[in-house]
């Protein structure tokens, strides 16, 4: 399984930088794990720029009007998403307008983290813990806070 993070902006804080860096090494462990920082575009654009880094994958876009869903939900989706297709999946974060219609339209469902806003920087790292938490779940294996 191929997951790859798609987002707009980059990551200029060295300690979210570090923080996520290290959760994509702990899911490296279960998948190919890959970021790709996207240029804050209009909608169309930055659409075929998610599909674009998405490849084959199933997109999965993220805006705080989605679907939420708790670690052992999101857990159940992972594993849906590694029998689709090619088992692959791009998870899509916009920038500070969030996504468009367009780009929010990529995907068969639209997840959020939370019904708050958060900072792109911040939303990829909270989605980046939320994959490793979600492969130890799968693997019945310790994770604190279960």
């Amino acid at each position: 399984m191929r997951i790859t993070i798609a987002a707009v902006g980059k990551i200029k804080e060295r300690y979210v930088r570090e923080a996520i860096d290290d959760y994509a090494s702990r899911v490296r462990r279960y998948a190919t794990f890959e970021e790709r920082e996207l240029d804050d575009l209009a909608d169309a654009s930055l659409a075929d720029a998610i599909t674009k880094a998405a490849k084959q994958a199933t997109v999965v876009p993220l805006d705080s009007r989605g679907e939420e869903l708790d670690s052992r939900g999101f857990a159940s989706l992972i594993e849906k998403l590694s029998r689709t297709g090619k088992g692959d999946v791009t998870f899509a974060i916009g920038g500070k307008d969030g996504l468009g219609p367009k780009s929010l339209a990529l995907g068969p469902r639209v997840l959020s983290l939370s019904k708050m806003t958060w900072p792109h920087r911040l939303a990829r790292l909270m989605l980046v813990e939320q994959i490793y938490r979600a492969f130890t779940i799968l693997n019945n294996e310790p994770y604190a806070g279960l």
